[in-house]
């Protein structure tokens, strides 16, 4: 019996493309579904991908595509995202799709694509901050080395690339990544406090890096001093969520913080650490704020009430 043969071309011309709205047709782009396979309806979607070049059609089917996380599938998006057409708006939107496709395959033949895409100083900074965060996402330590490139690049202008490559290194947990790191943090003081969230996150990847490690706690320690109080926050948090015997004690201090959230973080860290007794001390000494005071004595209502839920 001769198999039958899907007319690609009729299925777009029903479908509107090239004579209705892209929304019309994304509609119809949905409904597909209903009349096809799946095996069929991946080799429809694979088609479209090669064949289409509206972008608002093309990011819908890469999404309708995801869902199936075909191989053929994922070669194509690969090869969309290599791509060095970056004419207009929407074709970026188009590649930053795929990045963010090609990773949800978690397949490490994808990183070759993204450290092209990321070491290439010439792309647009939006596609290479789409393939730090993929790198992240997917998990490969091969990739450090190039992220801490990013990180470490003078001549890099795009400090919210810094920031996505910074990210990714904690989401990858390589401790080679520590030692550059800290080394960043303490010798461009300066530059940092001109762009402090970039400091926050490098405070925050240290923190999930290996908070074990005396480099890192030593820089915790410091960076709860910081000018910027959601660099301190970033700190207590870490310190909170290590494994030095001596967190509570750290962090102690930052209940008298010039910052209310950074009280209130801290109060919070201390209560995971050591239970209610420092709600009550709170409550009871006058060097504490009012502030903290009632946020003191509204996690002890939240304590009390779960404790009667519980009973």
């Amino acid at each position: 019996m001769e198999e039958n043969v899907i007319n690609f071309e009729k299925i777009l011309g029903e479908c509107g493309v090239g004579e209705k709205t892209s929304l019309y047709v994304m509609k119809n782009f949905n409904k597909l579904e209903e009349y096809y396979t799946d095996d069929e309806l991946v080799k429809i979607y694979n088609y479209i991908l090669q064949n289409v070049e509206t972008p608002e059609l093309l990011i819908h089917v890469i999404k309708l595509a995801d869902k199936y996380k075909n191989d053929e599938t994922f070669e194509i998006l690969k090869t969309m995202l290599e791509s060095a057409d970056c004419s207009s708006d929407g074709i970026i939107e188009v590649r930053i799709m795929c990045a963010k496709a090609v990773s949800n395959y978690k397949n490490q033949s994808a990183v070759t694509v993204f450290l092209k895409c990321l070491n290439n100083k010439y792309e647009n900074y939006r596609i290479r901050l789409a393939c730090a965060d993929a790198l992240g996402r997917l998990g490969d330590r091969f990739a450090v080395p190039s992220l801490l490139n990013v990180v470490e690049d003078e001549d890099e202008k795009s400090v919210y690339l810094k920031e996505s490559a910074t990210f990714a290194l904690g989401l990858l947990g390589d401790t080679s990544a520590i030692d550059p790191l800290v080394s960043l943090l303490e010798a461009k003081q300066g530059f940092f406090d001109k762009f402090s969230f970039l400091k926050e996150k490098i405070v925050e990847a240290l923190g999930r890096l290996n908070t074990k490690n005396k480099k890192i706690l030593r820089v915790l320690k410091g960076s709860l001093m910081d000018s910027s109080p959601i660099v301190r926050i970033n700190a207590i948090e870490a310190i909170m969520n290590s494994d030095e015997e001596n967190s509570a004690d750290i962090i102690r201090p930052c209940l008298q913080d010039e910052d209310e959230e950074v009280r209130k973080n801290a109060l919070i860290a201390l209560y995971n650490l050591n239970g209610r007794d420092i709600l009550d001390e709170v409550l009871e000494l006058p060097i504490y704020t009012e502030s903290l005071k009632a946020e003191a004595q509204s996690m002890i209502d939240e304590y009390e009430s779960g404790d009667d839920d519980a009973g």
